[in-house]
């Protein structure tokens, strides 16, 4: 049960990566570019109509709820205490962890900056009589990119420390392999046995030995 729920949450959150990725590098593809923006005698720019803006909204809502889906499916990692500062299995969940939030955090600010930039259409006014202005080149690409690989690095954080709380070795002691059958106390005596038939051995020769062997 607990493994078709980490599939399932590893699916989920890949699948909106992907979408968030390939919606900003839609954007990108159908931004409006300089060539396309006509200006009039008057000083105006003319915008033509592009999808940019809807498809950098799609990106960064995806990427939004990714992110969301992620922490909310792990928990918080500031609220849980590590009694090995030292294990590896932490230190890559907590690299993954700032790094998929500061990714997520610029990819978020570009997607939402040029989808609202490239919310130009109709006439504008010329910036300083003679300047229309357009979202520059790699705005939304640079966006899709850090969305992919802030959920690449979400999935790899989470299924870091659920591999470790299943296995007990990243919160907890690890467990304690089977011995085997090995007994670990001490020789027990039985109560009737006298101590000094424990403690002074008898030697026996050797052709005694083998003849009770046979006998």
């Amino acid at each position: 049960m607990m493994e078709r729920k980490v599939l399932l949450i590893c699916f989920v959150a890949g699948f909106l990566g992907l979408l968030s990725a390939a919606t900003g590098f839609g954007a990108e593809g159908t931004r409006i570019k300089s060539s396309q923006v006509q200006v009039t005698a008057v000083s105006e720019c003319v915008y033509p109509r592009s999808p940019a803006m809807a498809l950098g909204l799609t990106s960064a809502l995806s990427l939004m709820i990714a992110q969301i889906i992620i922490n909310v499916s792990t928990g918080c990692i500031c609220c849980k205490r590590n009694p090995h500062p030292s294990n590896s299995n932490w230190t890559v969940a907590l690299i993954c962890f700032v790094v998929s939030w500061f990714t997520f955090v610029i990819a978020f600010l570009l997607l939402l900056t040029g989808a609202a930039l490239n919310d130009q259409h109709g006439d504008e006014s010329a910036y300083f009589n003679y300047y229309c202005y357009v979202v520059k080149p790699g705005v939304f690409a640079g966006g899709a990119m850090l969305s992919l690989a802030s959920v690449a690095l979400g999935i790899i954080y989470y299924l870091t420390l659920t591999s470790a709380k299943n296995g007990d070795s990243l919160w907890g002691n690890p467990s304690i392999p089977n011995q085997g059958g090995i007994a670990m106390g001490q020789p027990q005596i039985p109560p009737g046995l006298p101590q000094s038939s424990t403690q002074d051995p008898v030697f026996v020769h050797e052709d005694t030995y083998i003849r009770r062997q046979f006998t």
